[in-house]
């Protein structure tokens, strides 16, 4: 007669049932929170006021119009060192970004736990707002008037 807790004993140790396929699905989000947190990391470590780190915008060179990305990563860098007010002063449109990118972020992760598809599915509306809302960015930055929103 066999010892059942004898081989029980020698079979290796497994993650609970389903916490395997759990890790699975959230492993694409994890490597993607990872990549953004190194990215993240590195804008804080290495300040981009400091000229010679990081390459002039194209369209500020040849202009000296500012474009929507101008002043992205002096915003990164000061929202990494919790001056959310400079950061907003640098790059509104950017803190805005680091913001809906956590709340996607976690919805993406808590679906994907789940098991479910993580669509964020925007229609025209919703594209043609963002679009206008860059847009109008964009052009009152460059504005007399919008000197507030200049990085």
């Amino acid at each position: 007669m066999r010892d059942v807790n004898a081989d029980s004993q020698s079979m290796p140790k497994t993650h609970a049932p389903g916490t395997a396929s759990v890790l699975n699905r959230v492993a694409v989000p994890a490597g993607v929170l990872a990549a953004v947190a190194g990215a993240f990391a590195y804008v804080g470590t290495v300040d981009p006021n400091q000229p010679g780190h990081y390459p002039v915008c194209p369209l500020y060179r040849l202009t000296g119009l500012y474009c929507p990305g101008c002043g992205g990563l002096r915003s990164a860098h000061e929202f990494i060192h919790g001056d959310f007010l400079a950061a907003l002063q640098d790059n509104a449109i950017a803190v805005v970004g680091y913001l809906a990118f956590t709340v996607v972020w976690t919805v993406w992760v808590v679906r994907a736990a789940r098991g479910r598809p993580a669509r964020i599915e925007l229609g025209r509306v919703q594209l043609w707002s963002l679009g206008a809302l860059v847009l109008v960015f964009t052009v009152v930055r460059n504005l007399p008037f919008g000197g507030w929103l200049h990085p």
